[in-house]
């Protein structure tokens, strides 16, 4: 049985990440602020609002330590879920947007890394974790700093956790991986924004009018399969395009 806990189930990415991770019989814990209707025994969820991280990685981690390892083949965490602020310039956001963005997009992610690898300690089976970031994190872009922000800090924080893994005889493997370009809330948000305020808009509008945006299921095809590619976490920061 491969374990597999999902932030950002409810939609998108994340809920086509669920449904192929249920089809191929995994056994899926997600966390959302939104449950899917889907039966407990097929998936079982925690609806959390993760701008609140830390009680909800004092009972992952609490959860984790009850669970019996010789029944599991695989665990796996993997952090998508995230926030889009407004595109805007910084002088003119809503701080508790930004804080939230940053919570969700980064704090959450830190958090809920601790637990998972605090509470699977000691076991020896394999273990991943796949921080779902983006091009933006590596790449500058006027009115996202909070999001802009958050993915690179996810990235650097792999990093340190990829060092700090390797010293360990069963270390879990980690790598911060963008997913390429493909249609969710996100990209919509981007394309209806003020062209004032949002000098990039027309790129993602020109993503979406020629065709470049893939579906979230084949994003989420990509993504499992560079998950359980031999070679994973050997670049702690990767895109699936490479």
């Amino acid at each position: 049985m491969r374990l597999t806990i999902l932030t950002g189930h409810s939609r998108g990415l994340g809920a086509a990440l669920a449904a192929q991770l249920i089809a191929r019989g995994d056994r899926v814990l997600g966390i959302a602020r939104h449950a899917l209707p889907l039966p407990a025994a097929t998936l079982e969820q925690w609806p959390h609002d993760l701008a609140d991280p830390l009680p909800l990685a004092v009972r992952l981690q609490t959860w984790l330590e009850a669970q019996d390892p010789s029944a599991i083949e695989q665990a796996t965490l993997i952090n998508n879920a995230g926030v889009v602020s407004t595109p805007q310039p910084l002088r003119e956001a809503d701080p508790a947007a930004l804080s939230a963005a940053l919570r969700v997009g980064l704090e959450a992610t830190l958090l809920l890394c601790q637990a998972f690898l605090a509470g699977t300690r000691g076991w020896t089976l394999p273990r991943r974790v796949l921080n779902v970031s983006s091009g933006l994190g590596r790449r500058a872009m006027a009115s996202s700093a909070a999001y802009c922000a958050a993915k690179a800090g996810m990235d650097h924080l792999t990093r340190c956790l990829a060092l700090e893994e390797a010293l360990l005889p069963h270390g879990a493997r980690v790598a911060s991986v963008a997913p390429g370009v493909f249609d969710t809330d996100m990209q919509r948000q981007l394309r209806s924004a003020d062209a004032a305020a949002f000098p990039d808009r027309d790129v993602f509008v020109a993503l979406h009018r020629d065709g470049k945006l893939l579906p979230p299921e084949t994003a989420a095809q990509r993504l499992l399969a560079f998950l359980e590619r031999p070679d994973f976490g050997a670049e702690p920061v990767a895109d699936v395009r490479s």
